[in-house]
């Protein structure tokens, strides 16, 4: 059965949002549907404001609606360790953890040659010249643990070395709470791999 068009057509522009598919565009589609003028208003305004009101960080590339950032501008953060994610929301994940007291740096992706993604569409050349120009003692190095994340962090690791400063990786393993039995080789390697003294 189709769809009134304007359904149709926000069906289709939300098919567009990564992890939306079909079904899940017409339950959303007809929620907006069930809620009030007012309701739709709100959320079209914020929509339409979003790209006005945020940014991302000259120094970081987090994203940001003040110039710096507020982990840029942050006196109780040290400009000695930097934490280089591939994405914004990544932020978000090393904060979580409330131990990390250091300035990020977002790549905005991962290397991906077969993606076309090289060094020269990552924020791979502002990094360099953040600890060429000084005061960096180490960098960690939290991209994923996919093959484009690994490939990422090698790339990284390269570059960054010869400048004279630490480069760590994040461990990477069993996470908490799971059982062995589960965990794939690549995993239980890894986790062998960051093992500490305990």
């Amino acid at each position: 059965m189709d769809y009134p068009a304007p359904v149709e057509k926000l069906i289709d522009e939300l098919r567009k949002l990564p992890g939306v598919g079909p079904k899940s565009a017409q339950r959303i589609a007809f929620h907006l549907l069930r809620g009030t003028r007012d309701d739709a208003a709100r959320l079209g305004a914020a929509i339409a404001t979003l790209l006005d009101g945020v940014r991302t960080c000259s120094l970081c590339h987090a994203i940001t609606d003040r110039e710096p950032c507020g982990f840029c501008a942050d006196p109780g953060r040290s400009g000695r360790l930097i934490c280089v994610v591939e994405e914004p929301h990544d932020v978000v994940a090393v904060e979580k953890t409330r131990d990390f007291r250091g300035r990020y740096h977002v790549l905005h992706g991962a290397l991906s040659p077969l993606s076309g993604v090289g060094p020269d569409e990552l924020r791979v050349a502002t990094l360099v010249e953040r600890v060429r120009s000084g005061g960096v003692e180490e960098v960690i190095l939290a991209t994923s643990p996919t093959v484009e994340g690994e490939a990422t962090a090698v790339y990284l690791a390269r570059l960054l070395k010869p400048l004279g400063v630490r480069v760590t990786r994040i461990a990477m393993g069993v996470p908490v709470g799971s059982d062995l039995e589960w965990a794939d080789e690549v995993t239980m390697a890894k986790a062998l791999e960051g093992r500490r003294d305990y």
